[in-house]
């Protein structure tokens, strides 16, 4: 059992549904997502990864993950170039495209921002995983390793297998969303770094 007297799972496979569950309801339940979110963000672009980089992703949240939508319009104004990820439903892929207004984006696949359909294909709004500088990274859970526990489709960890080796993975989370160390799998991916309205840790990121 742990401090709250839950008897934990001790095969992965269960223990990383269990996780992945409890985690989703500490999120839901976070108060002040707004002011948490906003002091998360402003970590984000304080680094110094993000004063080098040219090229940044950013995610654009969804349900009760750390909001971005509020921080992006001012992360437009930075000079730098602002690529946001969406879904391909038809084969469960994430692609990459140049956000220069937030007008650009609608509502699409469950209820996340997304760009407008006619926007996709233009080929000066398509941008390769490896042309992203430093990758901004959502998830459901986390632990001190950087080790990253996501909705269980993949998406990410496909697009992060892509990107290159020097751009550094940097997730935002609620503390509530932090473990001391959860499951991983062949194919997961580390951050290099996880952050949270109060730490900032350290991932073994792809070199582990």
């Amino acid at each position: 059992m742990d401090e709250l007297g839950i008897t934990q799972p001790t095969d992965p496979q269960t223990m990383k549904s269990f996780i992945r569950e409890l985690a989703r309801k500490n999120r839901v339940a976070q108060k002040n997502k707004d002011a948490l979110s906003h002091t998360i963000c402003e970590k984000f672009t304080a680094l110094p990864a993000y004063a080098a980089a040219k090229t940044v992703m950013w995610y654009v949240d969804a349900g009760s993950e750390v909001r971005t939508r509020h921080t992006l319009p001012e992360a437009l104004k930075h000079g730098k170039r602002v690529v946001v990820p969406w879904c391909v439903v038809e084969t469960n892929q994430l692609e990459l495209f140049l956000l220069e207004d937030m007008s650009e984006l609608v509502e699409g696949a469950y209820k996340i921002l997304e760009p407008k359909q006619e926007l996709r294909a233009l080929p000066a709004k398509t941008v390769k995983p490896t042309e992203l500088d430093l990758v901004m990274v959502p998830g459901t859970a986390f632990d001190l390793r950087g080790a990253r526990m996501g909705q269980g489709k993949g998406y990410y960890d496909r697009l992060l297998a892509s990107a290159r080796p020097d751009a550094p993975l940097v997730a935002l989370a609620f503390d509530c969303q932090v473990f001391d160390s959860i499951p991983v799998a062949a194919h997961d991916v580390f951050m290099d770094l996880v952050l949270t309205e109060s730490r900032e840790i350290t991932g073994k990121g792809r070199k582990g």
